[in-house]
């Protein structure tokens, strides 16, 4: 798949997000879903799920970190310093009584960041990382737990007179997509997990990227089962590239080989 990356660029600095079609094939959606299978039996039962460092959990979950459609865009929206952030599995089982679950079905309006909150400028946070949702489910349909945001809320001093998520926002939008599609989110774009009052469980796998100079959600250090076999570029991806931690803000080219996908 061929992406106009510089018309997407100007997009998502307008919009907040991106939307893309049939990015992984019908195999690909399948052996992740059985990956997922997999996973989920190993949890307890539950209406709601949210497992974390899900690289960890599954070879086709780190597959995905250096997809070859996602991640040239990525770096041409965040720039090439950077590296996995997040791996970030979550599936909403059919739940139209909205009932409470200790892994929160449903989650009010928010911007992702820390606490206290990244610090503001007039009124704006700054773009600290991206992610990247992969749709492992058929979410055609809103109401089936999509993710859902306010484009372009990035831009402008913004805060929703509520937050709570059953109650519509003027200017809302439903994220729904198929099975192999993808889209992509600053963090910076306020945004909610919609309840999902249909009869299909909900299946996202989120990758977020963030700059090496970024403490990572997922670990500290990546591991040795993750680094076996990288390649310079995976290394990278996964916070690998000196001893020296000085080079995490200023790293020698040879450090980041993800700059070769950047477009000046």
């Amino acid at each position: 798949m061929q992406l106009d990356i510089p018309a997407l660029k100007k997009q998502f600095e307008e919009q907040g997000y991106l939307q893309l079609t049939g990015v992984l094939s019908e195999d690909r959606v399948r052996r992740l879903n059985e990956a997922v299978d997999a996973v989920l039996a190993e949890e307890e039962e539950s209406l709601s799920y949210n497992i974390y460092n899900s690289v960890e959990r599954h070879p086709e979950f780190l597959s995905l970190i250096d997809e070859p459609t996602v991640l040239p865009l990525v770096v041409n929206l965040l720039g090439y310093n950077i590296q996995l952030h997040i791996s970030h599995l979550t599936v909403r089982k059919p739940n139209p009584e909205l009932k409470k679950t200790t892994t929160n079905s449903f989650i009010d309006w928010h911007q992702d960041g820390p606490h206290p909150q990244f610090p503001k400028t007039n009124g704006l946070t700054a773009m600290y990382y991206i992610k990247a949702c992969y749709v492992l489910s058929d979410m055609s349909e809103p109401n089936r737990g999509n993710t859902k945001l306010i484009p372009g809320s990035h831009r402008k001093p913004f805060n929703p007179n509520q937050t709570d998520v059953n109650v519509a926002l003027a200017d809302e939008l439903q994220l729904c997509g198929k099975p192999g599609d993808v889209f992509l989110f600053a963090q910076n774009v306020w945004h909610a997990g919609a309840p999902n009052t249909s009869s299909f469980t909900r299946r996202q796998l989120f990758m977020g990227y963030s700059p090496l100079w970024m403490r990572p959600i997922d670990y500290h250090q990546a591991s040795a089962k993750l680094l076996k076999g990288a390649d310079p570029i995976r290394r990278q991806l996964l916070g690998d590239i000196s001893d020296d931690k000085f080079k995490y803000y200023v790293p020698q080219q040879s450090m980041v080989p993800l700059k070769a996908l950047y477009q000046v």
